[in-house]
């Protein structure tokens, strides 16, 4: 895509004339006395204005450019064609700078990238060791989040004896969580010598992430006909009751057999709330997986994220590796990223979707 295809773009254009658009409301004296829409017209404003500027700031290259190139071919001054042509490659530098910039800017935004998360952690292959991945996995995303200074809260949890996690629901509140974690969805697969193995030998268990977007009720309509909802009594490890009151809650989505269960709060009200944060989340993803089914070849080979069976990731004991099978990334910091030191995978994983989508923009 040339400097010229970009500056002409559809889309950058529509962006230009909204930034000129907010330029004009912000001088509106209604708007002025509207503090709410002050606020969102500003906040727009700032998400523009770093494209405006390289849009600018390409066009004067590119002016620059014409006119260096002219200049290179009109002097018979040595000393000066040499000036013009160091002058030239540097201007070719910067558009070609400000081109990928522009082209960044292109790529179409992920709507629910700034949304809080639903986490679902699951037991997979492997028994009792599995269970216990599970509850690393869970560690993890909790260590993350108080790293990112998100807030988080457990949903939903079911233990096994040794404190293992047969299932779990994890609910992350904070600005751009889906647009980190967005990319754990999968199987994730370790290797290590169980806590329940005498013999010392490696063993080889799975668990399965899901993250999903927290859907707002604007977002999933809930028929409440379609709802089956059971009372219980909470219980603890083992199956001991924790009290005597039917606070437990057990959700049913009759048409598509989604079971959503919350005991953790002693209020029967608080547990249906949770348990429905956590089904609209679950619908919500299962209704984006459907629209998305027909995502091209190119992504799936990476952007497999949504399908839990797929291995994307390994964790290594004995080499204290973890390896991300998606993009070939590998790092010797196993102990660092089980505590919570997720951000250079996250953000390689982040950098290779963002060069997929780029070959997409060029292509088009």
């Amino acid at each position: 895509m040339s400097s010229e295809t970009i500056l002409s773009h559809p889309k950058l254009q529509q962006m230009m004339a909204r930034f000129e658009e907010i330029q004009r409301q912000l001088y509106d004296p209604q708007v002025i006395q509207d503090p709410r829409k002050l606020a969102e017209l500003g906040r727009e404003q700032a998400e523009l204005e770093p494209v405006i500027s390289a849009l600018q700031q390409l066009r004067e290259a590119v002016r620059q450019i014409e006119e260096d190139e002219r200049l290179v071919q009109e002097t018979d001054d040595p000393e000066l064609h040499a000036l013009a042509e160091e002058e030239l490659q540097s201007r070719h530098a910067q558009a070609e700078a400000l081109e990928e910039q522009l082209r960044r800017a292109l790529l179409p935004k992920d709507p629910n990238d700034e949304k809080n998360v639903i986490v679902e952690i699951r037991a997979a292959a492997g028994g009792e060791e599995a269970a216990l991945f599970a509850n690393d996995l869970l560690r993890m995303y909790t260590r993350y989040a108080e790293r990112r200074g998100w807030k988080y809260e457990l949903l939903a949890e079911s233990r096994t004896e040794l404190g293992g996690i047969k299932e779990a629901t994890l609910e992350i509140t904070g600005r751009g969580a889906y647009s980190r974690l967005k990319y754990e969805s999968g199987a994730h697969r370790v290797q290590r010598v169980p806590v329940t193995e005498s013999g010392g030998r490696i063993h080889t268990s799975t668990a399965t992430v899901a993250v999903m977007p927290e859907a707002e009720e604007v977002d999933i309509e809930i028929d409440p006909d379609e709802l089956r909802i059971d009372l219980f009594m909470s219980s603890g490890h083992g199956g001991q009751s924790v009290n005597t009151t039917y606070s437990a809650v057990r959700i049913t989505h009759l048409p598509t057999g989604i079971v959503v269960t919350c005991q953790d709060e002693r209020s029967q009200l608080k547990n249906r709330e949770k348990a429905m944060r956590a089904l609209r989340a679950i619908l919500l993803k299962r209704k984006q997986e459907e629209q998305q089914s027909q995502i091209a070849q190119e992504r799936r080979s990476l952007v497999g994220w949504g399908e839990r069976s797929e291995r994307i990731r390994t964790y290594n004991f004995p080499q204290n590796r973890v390896t991300d099978h998606r993009i070939n990334f590998t790092t010797y910091r196993l102990q660092e990223v089980l505590d919570g030191d997720l951000d250079e995978l996250l953000d390689a994983l982040a950098l290779a979707d963002e060069q997929i989508r780029l070959k997409e923009v060029q292509g088009e």
